[in-house]
């Protein structure tokens, strides 16, 4: 599902202050499609500073009290704000982080919310936030974006790139620890449709082996890229077995769009 229609609402309202340093990025920007598996918490905002931070939250807070919202603010400290937006009987989270600007593609201008972080880091970003945290709302994205984006096993082949300090195989043996849920771990979230957990087993367990095979499989030289297949124009796996015309992509400060050799 994509934001509740408050969100929504505010993400539009706040697209006129969204810039490639400061963009929707988070649980909110995976959710923001109609196919996808839950409503976000709150409006994630990354900015590629600390100071960036003080000064998007500055400017998204007046341009909300003077469309009429209450805001309050739950957490400050630098390069992160946390706060509750109140309106008409709704409410919602909102925070503004700061994150690196290291990253393997540069932001996109969505038409209805501004800038927003690359449906391809999103996904990295997941697995490492799953990775660093058991929360069943990553586990559920998690299981999204393998499906739906970039393959487990890619996306922890090129994760290790934006934290070298893990290589692909030991976030995918902090991953297997992941995936042990009870029923009632779902009922806090705000999902498209229950939980079949036998079935999100199965999932994970078939996507944890395939990741394991796929990053046996590659050079050590290419850890940390990602595979972009000019023919697709897209990003994929490679089939080690039948290679095709993938080539490697690394990311940088800023994000870089694909090189086609």
């Amino acid at each position: 599902m994509p934001l509740t229609a408050f969100q929504a609402e505010l993400a539009r309202l706040l697209a006129v202050n969204r810039s490639p340093d400061s963009y929707l990025a988070g649980g909110a920007a995976i959710n923001i499609e109609p196919n996808t598996a839950r409503y976000s918490n709150d409006l994630d905002y990354f900015q590629d500073s600390v100071e960036r931070v003080a000064r998007a939250c500055a400017e998204d807070r007046k341009l909300l009290l003077d469309n009429g919202y209450l805001i309050s603010i739950d957490l400050q400290q630098p390069g992160y704000v946390r706060a509750t937006l109140h309106k008409e009987e709704q409410s919602t989270k909102i925070e503004w982080s700061h994150d690196s600007a290291w990253r393997f593609m540069p932001t996109l201008l969505h038409e209805e919310y501004g800038y927003q972080l690359h449906p391809i880091d999103l996904a990295i970003n997941k697995v490492l936030a799953l990775v660093g945290r058991n929360e069943a709302r990553d586990f559920v994205d998690t299981l999204h974006v393998s499906e739906n984006v970039l393959t487990l096993g890619a996306l922890c082949w090129s994760a290790a790139g934006k934290d070298p300090g893990f290589t692909p195989l030991s976030l995918l043996e902090l991953l297997r620890r992941r995936g042990k849920y009870q029923p009632q771990d779902f009922e806090r979230l705000m999902l498209a449709q229950p939980v079949d957990l036998p079935a999100m087993k199965q999932k994970w367990i078939a996507a944890l082996d395939s990741a394991d095979m796929f990053i046996r499989s590659r050079p050590a030289e290419e850890i940390g890229c990602l595979y972009y297949s000019p023919s697709r124009k897209r990003f994929v796996e490679p089939d080690s077995k039948a290679p095709g015309d993938e080539v490697p992509h690394f990311g940088r400060p800023g994000g870089v769009l694909p090189g086609i050799r």
